[in-house]
């Protein structure tokens, strides 16, 4: 079972505003860089986007995976089992289902452990992956169809 590290990270101005995520994938000493900018978004669905197409990038099913973030919203989901909860509610008032879903669906055919470190603290991969999510919301590309305003219906 090929044992793969994740690193990520989000980055959005004015939150919501533009925004990006930056992800490297580590395989023994093989790396890529992943990243990419949205006009419109949230630093936390850029940090949950960063893990997804980190994950949906992997090629071969059945890695272990370590993911690396210094975002508490997207590491405690898991640690803390607040996944499990929102799942049975049906995702009621869950903010940001569709990645949340989406997320799951990416780590299904692998093994996945979360690990929490303090973003901003010289943490060499956290520190490439925060400078490539900042990169990428200043050069926006993409549109994030997933993301509304709270407006009181959604939950968003």
């Amino acid at each position: 079972m090929p044992r793969v590290e994740l690193y990520t990270d989000g980055a959005a101005k004015g939150n919501p505003g533009p925004g990006g995520y930056g992800a490297i994938l580590r395989h023994g000493s093989n790396e890529k860089e992943l990243s990419g900018g949205f006009y419109h978004t949230t630093n936390n669905r850029m940090e949950l986007l960063a893990v997804i197409v980190g994950l949906e990038a992997l090629k071969v099913p059945g890695c272990e995976v370590t993911v690396v973030s210094d975002s508490k919203y997207v590491v405690d989901a898991f640690l803390k089992n607040w996944i499990g909860g929102w799942k049975r509610r049906g995702w009621a008032k869950v903010k940001n289902p569709d990645l949340w879903k989406r997320l799951l669906r990416a780590m299904e055919p692998h093994q996945v452990q979360f690990t929490w470190i303090k973003g901003h603290n010289d943490h060499p991969e956290n520190e490439r992956c925060d400078r490539l999510a900042v990169a990428a919301s200043l050069a926006p590309t993409e549109q994030d169809f997933g993301y509304a305003p709270d407006d009181g219906k959604l939950g968003l």
